[in-house]
């Protein structure tokens, strides 16, 4: 329950942290399309553990390789099947979770629900599994750019109070692959890695906000009430571990505007229906109108901090727990391609609902 996502385009996603390795299913994959494990291992490989001082040292190589659903290059139209090996595993590190609960981590919650977890690393809840989600969403990604004209771009735009001035109409990816933090503001991206290397010696953590944008998406897209197109991504992106806010176009901000300030006044560009303004993040009844689509995601801080907390154990008794293992004081560097990927997945599965259902890749224009 719980493992799949999307409706044409689906993604079940397998393994856990210090198993064997984690993984993907990836079905409604369109046929023809070129591919191999170098059109997703870029994406690996901005996700991955060990990249920079301020991330896990956890070293992976995590290599993808793809078990079946290709054939002489090119995929067929059946199932994918993503693996990519857990090289580096230490579950011993985690001794002591088997019976405490870690405090803001889900041993608790998973313990609640079905009397038995796997305590190595979080098992199944630990943000390693995001490996298959990043692996199905190259996949989707490539599907975008190729047969619909669409890129997909995110970078971290706050670590706490320090925000980057970015102006989002200009963000290209090798602006975001110029830091280790993924800040497309290159002295706030100095101060943010500052941050976040002193927060680590303190054995603490810290969140922050990743912002995302998807450009090239033509009128259309999505669906009425139950399936609009940012309820669909608010679900990605809160189905990510340690997300606990999602907003799009505005977003809260637009509650101190009023309506006459927040209206996206039509007009005609290049002979094309188009907007003046964006607040509404080029989503409107839950269909997509042509403009850029933004949208923010907020991150808790890392909840396993190195210091001694107050906690219970499996019998119910007061006792206490200091983090163990290697972790990140910051999720966002690597969250950034998780976000990608999640914001990937929604688009390519409404292009391919859209397509199904008015028979055109791309909406008409008046």
């Amino acid at each position: 329950m719980g493992n799949t996502f999307g409706h044409l385009f689906r993604v079940t996603t397998w393994g856990e942290s210090h198993g064997g390795g984690v993984g993907a299913i990836v079905d409604g994959c369109p046929p023809r399309l070129e591919l191999a494990e170098p059109d997703i291992q870029p994406d690996l490989d901005r996700r991955r553990p060990g990249q920079s001082p301020i991330v896990s040292p956890r070293k992976e190589s995590d290599a993808v390789q793809i078990l079946s659903g290709t054939f002489e290059g090119k995929t067929l139209g059946t199932p994918i099947c993503l693996w990519v090996k857990n090289e580096d595993a230490r579950p011993g590190a985690y001794s002591e979770m088997a019976g405490k609960f870690r405090p803001s981590h889900a041993d608790y919650t998973y313990w609640a629900k079905y009397g038995f977890r796997n305590w190595q690393g979080g098992g199944r809840s630990s943000a390693r599994e995001t490996i298959g989600r990043v692996a199905a969403g190259a996949i989707a990604r490539k599907v975008l750019r190729e047969q619909f004209g669409v890129e997909v771009l995110a970078w971290v735009q706050q670590v706490r109070t320090l925000a980057a001035a970015v102006d989002m109409e200009k963000v290209q990816p090798q602006d975001v692959e110029a830091n280790p933090v993924r800040c497309p503001d290159p002295r706030m991206a100095q101060r943010m890695m500052r941050l976040i290397e002193r927060i680590r010696r303190e054995g603490n953590t810290v969140g922050g906000i990743v912002t995302g944008v998807a450009r090239g998406v033509p009128p259309g897209w999505g669906d009425p009430v139950f399936d609009k197109l940012e309820a669909d991504l608010a679900k990605a992106m809160l189905s990510l571990p340690a997300a606990k806010g999602f907003e799009v176009g505005s977003g809260f901000a637009g509650t101190r505007m009023t309506g006459i300030e927040h209206n996206d006044a039509f007009c005609i560009r290049d002979g094309r229906v188009a907007t003046r303004t964006n607040w509404s993040g080029g989503i409107q009844g839950g269909i997509s109108n042509g403009a850029p689509i933004y949208f923010r995601v907020a991150f808790k801080p890392v909840a396993t901090v190195m210091v001694e907390q107050e906690t219970v154990d499996a019998e119910g008794r007061s006792t206490t727990l200091r983090g163990r293992g290697r972790h990140d004081p910051c999720v966002l560097p690597r969250a950034v391609p998780i976000v990608e990927a999640m914001a990937a997945l929604v688009l390519v599965d409404h292009a391919l609902r859209h397509r199904a259902q008015c028979g055109e890749g791309r909406s008409p224009q008046p």
